[in-house]
């Protein structure tokens, strides 16, 4: 089933009722690894298998081909991405600890945030400015992120990012989702215009899974490569729909 259909399907019903390294025999110890060029941390769509997704997948795969001689290592956020949102809370916590280790241990790296549907929510959570009036935050999260540490965000990526009002549908205790000042500049929102999930009005939910076939991931990677240094620096664009 199609993961919009799935996802809709029990939203309705709803509404209604790393991997370590191995030492090498004779050594004493593993070798550090060194600081890559570009740290992407990406978060997978509701009901992907734990990884990137498909979606991410073909992000980071453009990124490499549009950043050759330079070093993109990928982070896979870990979180349930299942029907229940709230554990989207998850995904904040473990993105915001490897930003926050990215950027202590490698203040050259440059960091890309990404995310498909639910996970694009993880993504845009992690850019928040304040915490909103009356949320309490979950476990493990103190508050947005220290400027310091999101001056190393280079670049954000969201393709299909929920709309408040589908947010609302399959999670009425869901925070709005608002891509934080800091980050306008640098932050690529991307929804088809039909995709029902992030662009209200929207009626075709097949379109949410073509972000991956419509050169979309291609354009989002464009930017981010010229945001990480890797082309001529490009302006950023909050809220970019494209059919």
């Amino acid at each position: 089933m199609a993961h919009f259909d799935r996802w809709l399907g029990a939203a309705a019903s709803a509404v209604c009722v790393a991997a370590g390294s191995l030492a090498v025999a004779g050594q004493a110890a593993a070798e550090p690894e060194a600081c890559p060029d570009i740290q992407v941390v990406f978060a997978r769509g509701t009901f992907e298998a734990p990884g990137v997704g498909g979606t991410g997948q073909a992000f980071v795969d453009a990124l490499r081909a549009k950043t050759v001689g330079k070093s993109v290592d990928v982070y896979p956020v870990n979180y349930p991405a299942s029907l229940n949102f709230a554990t989207a809370a998850d995904g904040v916590v473990d993105a915001s600890n490897k930003v926050r280790a990215t950027a202590a241990a490698c203040p050259d790296t440059k960091v890309v945030l990404g995310g498909f549907s639910q996970g694009a929510a993880v993504a845009a959570y992690l850019t928040a400015d304040t915490v909103p009036e009356g949320f309490a935050l979950p476990p493990g999260l103190t508050g947005p992120l220290e400027p310091s540490v999101a001056d190393h965000v280079a670049a954000v990526a969201l393709f299909g990012k929920p709309s408040s009002g589908f947010l609302q549908m399959i999670y009425t205790g869901a925070p709005p989702i608002t891509v934080g000042a800091g980050y306008t500049g640098k932050t690529l929102d991307l929804c088809i215009p039909t995709d029902p999930v992030c662009a209200p009005g929207g009626g075709d939910g097949n379109a949410h899974n073509m972000y991956a076939a419509n050169g979309l991931v291609d354009q989002a990677a464009e930017f981010a490569a010229s945001r990480s240094g890797a082309a001529p620096a490009g302006e950023g664009v909050v809220d970019q729909a494209s059919g």
